[in-house]
């Protein structure tokens, strides 16, 4: 079973906060992988957040590769931060020979084209980076997106923070976002791809637990949207319907649960909204998740939400503390890292809600 956390923060964070988050709750993984998503940045990227980063681990040739196809693209390196690495022996991880993070600005032509095809670009670039890596065997490229930075890697948690010197707070990674799990992939192959939490155009998630529907949902996703790729574990489902409710069909976000857990069909015939929420069923039924889970999210304006499967069959918990929210698979991860908060405001969603925090750690709850 997989553990997850995340946290949003008035003031940046590091890394290790995540990590403190994570790591309490350490019978819930194996030492398989760990990976974060941080979200509006300060620190070494402070003064980029308008550039696209590009979040990559690859082998020196992958990083030409790269390097080339960028070029030819027009787009122009504005500035890069590269790990310092410890190497120290006896580390347990599966290092790639090279770590990325490298702000670019756009394309002069984009200069003058609205947002939205700046982002379909920008979606474009990963999709085409990530196929040239694979032809190549040559690495692995996890987000390509403004004030995002992605980090994946197989082995333990705590070696992998380890290696990348998360656990010094030296203000050179810090975030107001972090979306974290420990633990890679292991119901399928183990990939850097794999572990969670995933990321598309703005829309980071990850989920503790498992989507027995994820063939039906793979099969219809493949055909919605060019982005919907990989399909390494059946958690990415959750990520690319969030995506499609929002961003595609442009639904207010209180739909996205209707759609992954629907209600009993006799119930919603008691409903003032029945006709809405009929035509989500017939339209996509095959969207619907099914068995035991948990999901984290964070949307493009910072926005953090959380639900659970139709049954609560996996758990989560929401706390609060000065400055700060925090959500987790388990309470002890909340009472690592905020020790004094009022525990009895602390929320447990349950299996009919929708939890969202806002940029000022304001609370919405939505009752399906």
């Amino acid at each position: 079973m997989c553990r997850i956390g995340s946290i949003k923060s008035l003031t940046p964070l590091a890394p290790s906060a995540a990590l403190q988050l994570m790591l309490p709750q350490q019978e819930g993984h194996d030492n398989s992988g760990f990976a974060l998503v941080m979200q509006d940045l300060e620190g070494v990227f402070a003064h980029y957040k308008d550039k696209p980063l590009l979040s990559l681990a690859c082998t020196p040739q992958g990083v030409q590769l790269v390097n080339d196809y960028m070029e030819q693209r027009g787009f122009v390196q504005a500035a890069q931060w590269v790990p310092d690495v410890d190497r120290r022996p006896g580390l347990r991880i599966e290092a790639m020979p090279r770590y990325i993070f490298r702000n670019y600005d756009y394309p002069e032509v984009y200069h003058y084209r609205s947002r939205a095809e700046r982002e379909e670009l920008l979606v474009d670039t990963r999709l085409a980076l990530r196929e040239l890596l694979e032809r190549h065997d040559a690495g692995y490229v996890y987000s390509f997106w403004p004030d995002v930075l992605t980090l994946k890697e197989i082995g333990d948690p705590a070696d992998i923070a380890t290696y990348f010197r998360l656990w010094d707070d030296d203000s050179r990674l810090l975030a107001r976002n972090i979306v974290a799990q420990c633990r890679q992939n292991t119901n399928y192959d183990i990939v850097r791809y794999a572990a969670h939490p995933f990321f598309l155009q703005g829309y980071t998630l990850c989920a503790n637990g498992e989507n027995t529907f994820f063939t039906k949902n793979k099969e219809f996703q493949k055909s919605l949207h060019r982005g919907y790729v990989g399909f390494e574990s059946d958690s990415q489902n959750f990520l690319y319907t969030l995506h499609y409710v929002l961003h595609e069909l442009k639904w207010p976000l209180r739909y996205f649960k209707h759609v992954i857990t629907p209600l009993p069909l006799a119930e919603v015939e008691t409903r003032p909204d029945r006709a809405v929420l009929t035509r989500i069923r017939e339209s996509l039924a095959h969207l619907e998740i099914n068995g035991p889970n948990a999901i984290i999210g964070l949307l493009p304006d910072g926005s953090m939400l959380t639900c659970c499967d139709s049954k609560k069959l996996r758990p989560v918990v929401v706390g609060f503390d000065d400055g700060m929210a925090a959500m987790a698979s388990e309470v002890c991860g909340l009472n690592a890292i905020m020790p004094g908060r009022d525990a009895s405001k602390d929320i447990y969603p349950n299996e009919r809600e929708l939890v969202l925090i806002d940029n000022d750690l304001a609370v919405q709850r939505w009752k399906q």
